[in-house]
């Protein structure tokens, strides 16, 4: 916490933290810097620094042009990280559509398809499919839950690629996967 801070230390406190994290929200600003939050919304006004959305799109737009397995609007959530054949992050904001209406649990078949499109994004290859998936849900989400899921190839053997993904909501683990990836040399349009 910085408390105390004069305007122009927090300006400049606030413009170092957001080019670590881009992805802290106004209350999270706020609450480091024991200051409100329509204080953080100012400072971000003055520094120019556009609000969490903005800065996720620009983040996400620029790694969308590296992957090649699969298409832009296949990836669920957005893609904020990506070094192919290395590792890559993604982040799904949920809500009640994907969720069971009378629990609010988000449905598993959404958490899935968020590590499935990371696992196949970080894949330095045109084409690939899952082989093997090996998958356990930790522990339950919930509408508005925000998923950061964290991929990352462990090796690759001939033209398969054996990739990890964990999926948390804030720091608690809900989504590990295991994934056996195969390229080959499909069709391509």
């Amino acid at each position: 916490m910085k408390k105390g801070l004069g305007k122009k230390e927090r300006q400049r406190a606030l413009l170092s933290i957001i080019q670590k994290d881009p992805f802290l929200t106004d209350e999270e600003l706020s609450e480091n810097f024991c200051v409100s939050i329509q204080t953080v919304r100012l400072d971000r006004l003055e520094l120019g620094i556009p609000e969490l959305r903005e800065r996720i799109k620009n983040v996400a737009e620029k790694n969308h042009l590296k992957v090649k397995s699969i298409a832009d609007k296949e990836i669920v959530g957005e893609l904020l990280d990506l070094n192919l054949g290395k590792n890559g992050m993604s982040i799904l904001e949920t809500d009640y559509s994907m969720a069971f209406e009378k629990t609010n649990v988000v449905r598993g078949s959404h958490i899935f398809a968020q590590a499935e499109s990371l696992a196949i994004a970080v894949i330095d290859a045109n084409v690939a499919l899952i082989g093997v998936a090996n998958i356990k849900y930790k522990n339950p989400v919930f509408a508005g839950d925000k998923l950061i899921a964290k991929a990352e190839v462990m090796r690759m053997r001939g033209n398969k690629y054996f990739v990890w993904v964990f999926i948390k909501v804030k720091s608690v683990e809900v989504f590990r996967g295991k994934f056996i990836l195969v390229s080959f040399n499909g069709k391509e349009e």
